[in-house]
C-alpha cells in the first residue's frame, strides 16, 4: 500500500523563506524610524507638560531639541523649522511637528515616511 507524504517541498520552504526573509529585511529598516519617532512624542509630551508660561517659541524649540536628544534623536531627523506653535481661537496653544523621513531601502527604492504630532501646551507662551 503506497502513502501520500504531507509536507513542504524544498522549493516552497524556499518561496517562504524568501517571503519571510524580505519582510524581516523590510521591518529591520522601518522599526528604526518609528522608534525614533516615539522619542520625539516623549521629548513632545515631556516639553506640554514641564510648563511654557511667558516662554518664546525658540525656548520651547530650544526645551524640545534637547530633550529629543535625551531620547536619541538624531539631530537630522527634526529640524527646529518643522517645530510649530499654533494658537486657536480660545488660546489654546498647540505644538506641532511635522517632518519626513528618507528611509533607504534597496537599490533605488527608498521609504518616504512622514511624521506629524501635535501637543496641548499648558500656560500662555509669549510670542
Amino acid at each position: 500500500m503506497k502513502t501520500k507524504q504531507s509536507g513542504v517541498t524544498l522549493i516552497g520552504f524556499l518561496v517562504i523563506l524568501l517571503v519571510v526573509g524580505f519582510f524581516g529585511f523590510m521591518a529591520m529598516k522601518l522599526v528604526p524610524a518609528y522608534t525614533e519617532y516615539g522619542g520625539v512624542v516623549k521629548a513632545m509630551n515631556g516639553v506640554a507638560t514641564s510648563g511654557t508660561e511667558g516662554k518664546s517659541l525658540d525656548e520651547i524649540r530650544r526645551a524640545l531639541l534637547r530633550q529629543m536628544d535625551f531620547q536619541y534623536v538624531s539631530d537630522s531627523t527634526v529640524a527646529p523649522t518643522d517645530i510649530t506653535i499654533t494658537r486657536d481661537a480660545g488660546g489654546t496653544s498647540m505644538l506641532n511637528v511635522n517632518y519626513d523621513k528618507d528611509v533607504p531601502f534597496m537599490y533605488n527604492i527608498d521609504f518616504l515616511l512622514h511624521f506629524s504630532k501635535s501637543v496641548q501646551l499648558q500656560g500662555n507662551v509669549s510670542q
